[in-house]
């Protein structure tokens, strides 16, 4: 019977019950030897044949299982050596795909560290070149505010100073002692070339005239006044140059014989040698520059698209403009001076006095300069030169007649230059710091108090340029020791900039494109007068 106990809980059983337990085992292979028996005694072959088909049978269903097993052993071996293999040229596939992908990193990031430091240099170089030409323009500006303070300041000391009131009433009183000519004059009178020279200020001072009339008649609405003026002015220029042709002694022969031609001559060298006048010219060529510089200024700064200190550039214009107009006035007011006495001289003149313009002209070239002068009266040549330095010029004669020198003024205050008759406050304290300064550089540098002969008294020679007579088209002083800058013209950017435009004082046109402009090209402001640049070669 089957019992469904483990054999464990069966052994303990039958134990229990007095009966012993024996497992299958002892028993399974006799009943097993002895079905094999009986099948044997049944078989018709016998044991030995059946048991020997059996062992072969079962010997090639082994030797089939072997055969099988190490075909499918060898084929596991194929397999795996081409896992193996394939899983080998996959990682070097890979191995050589990371080098590549490694390689391409390590190249774009040296690519792009080489890249942001060129930017980073050409960044640095864009900052240094933005931060050189803003310094350069801070400069620029700098010089340009001091020296327009310094014209202002000048102009402003000049306007204070009674010594022009007193130079105009030297002046009147030396033209009246021009009138007494003495018999020794006129026994020296050197004729010929007395009348030579008047040719040659003849021919300068109408050539200048001609130029200034050629220019106004192109802005001139009536054309039929226009053409007789250059008519008229063109027959005394072109009688000029036939006298050029001609035979100098003709020439001279004919300026000996005419009075007004003498008259005109001397007229020109009066205006020429002219103190006050040459002064005028002088800060008018300054300020020519100054408003030179300015426009071109303005125009790089808009270029550089930086909009600061834009408004203190204009107003500086603004008011060189302003000095500019009013000096032109008084230049023309000075001209009338000269005029009215050259009429007054003519007037008390004695009119039957043979070869009196000559006579004149001739005491006119003899007059010492200014620079002889001072020399000859004992000032100092550094103290000329520091007076010049500070535009102060007009009070040499004051220097020179109280005979004061470099040490004297060390000793002296703003007090007691008040009293010689410097009044402005602010020029006699710059006079006495500049000669401290100059006396304590001496003490070092001896040769100091010896500057060069000609740099000073070249700075107080009557320039040799020829100025053209204020009209309110007509050119101003042409610069004949300045350095005038350049700048093209901004509508057609191919000739030089030539116009000043008043009353903005802008410098950008040439003087053909500016002839059909009523405002100013650069800020929009009505144009009421043009002033033509002369740059003399």
């Amino acid at each position: 019977r089957f019992c469904p106990l483990p054999p464990g809980q069966l052994v303990s059983s039958l134990a229990e019950s007095g009966l012993e337990y024996y497992p299958p085992s002892q028993y399974l292979l006799p009943v097993l030897e002895q079905d094999r028996a009986n099948t044997s005694r049944n078989s018709p072959d016998g044991p030995t044949d059946r048991f020997s088909r059996e062992e072969v049978e079962w010997q090639n269903r082994f030797s089939d299982y072997e055969k099988r097993k190490e075909q499918k052993m060898l084929e596991k071996l194929e397999f795996e050596r081409r896992l193996e293999l394939g899983q080998r040229e996959h990682a070097q596939l890979l191995q050589q795909s990371n080098n590549q992908k490694d390689e391409i990193l390590q190249t774009v990031k040296e690519e792009q560290s080489r890249l942001e430091q060129g930017l980073s240099e050409r960044q640095r170089c864009l900052d240094a070149e933005r931060q050189r030409l803003h310094e350069q323009l801070k400069q620029t500006e700098q010089n340009i505010s001091n020296r327009i303070q310094k014209l202002l300041q000048d102009n402003q000391r000049q306007k204070k100073s009674s010594e022009i009131l007193k130079s105009l009433e030297n002046e009147r009183i030396r033209m009246e002692q021009l009138m007494s000519i003495t018999q020794e004059e006129t026994e020296n009178l050197r004729r010929r070339e007395i009348a030579s020279a008047m040719q040659q200020m003849l021919t300068e001072s109408y050539k200048n005239r001609l130029i200034q009339m050629a220019y106004e008649s192109q802005r001139q609405s009536l054309v039929q006044q226009a053409c007789s003026s250059m008519a008229e002015m063109d027959e005394r220029f072109q009688q000029i140059l036939s006298w050029q042709q001609m035979d100098q002694n003709k020439a001279i022969s004919q300026i000996l014989q005419e009075s007004a031609m003498q008259k005109a001559a001397f007229e020109a060298l009066q205006v020429k040698k002219d103190l006050m006048h040459r002064q005028i010219r002088n800060q008018i060529k300054l300020i020519e520059t100054e408003l030179l510089q300015l426009t071109q200024l303005e125009v790089k700064r808009k270029s550089l698209d930086t909009e600061a200190l834009q408004e203190m550039i204009s107003e500086q214009r603004w008011a060189l403009s302003s000095l500019l107009q009013q000096l032109l006035k008084e230049k023309t007011r000075r001209e009338e001076e000269l005029r009215e006495i050259l009429t007054e001289l003519e007037a008390k003149s004695e009119t039957k006095q043979e070869n009196y313009w000559l006579i004149q002209y001739q005491r006119l070239l003899n007059q010492k300069p200014l620079s002889l002068k001072l020399q000859e009266e004992g000032l100092e040549r550094q103290l000329a030169a520091l007076l010049v330095d500070l535009s102060a010029e007009h009070y040499l004669p004051l220097f020179a007649h109280h005979r004061i020198s470099l040490d004297t003024l060390s000793r002296m205050s703003p007090a007691d230059l008040a009293k010689v008759g410097i009044s402005e406050a602010g020029l006699q304290h710059e006079i006495l710091r500049r000669v401290q300064e100059l006396l304590d550089a001496a003490r070092i540098q001896p040769e100091l108090l010896n500057p060069p002969k000609g740099e000073v008294l070249g700075a107080l020679e009557v320039p040799t340029a020829p100025e053209e007579p204020p009209e309110s088209v007509s050119p101003s002083a042409p610069p004949a020791e300045l350095v005038v800058p350049t700048s093209e013209c901004v509508v057609c950017l191919e000739r030089e900039a030539q116009m000043i435009f008043l009353d903005c004082g802008h410098v950008c046109c040439c003087h053909r494109c500016c002839q059909p402009l009523r405002t100013c090209p650069l800020c929009r402001q009505e144009v009421t007068q043009r002033l033509r640049l002369y740059h003399s070669s």
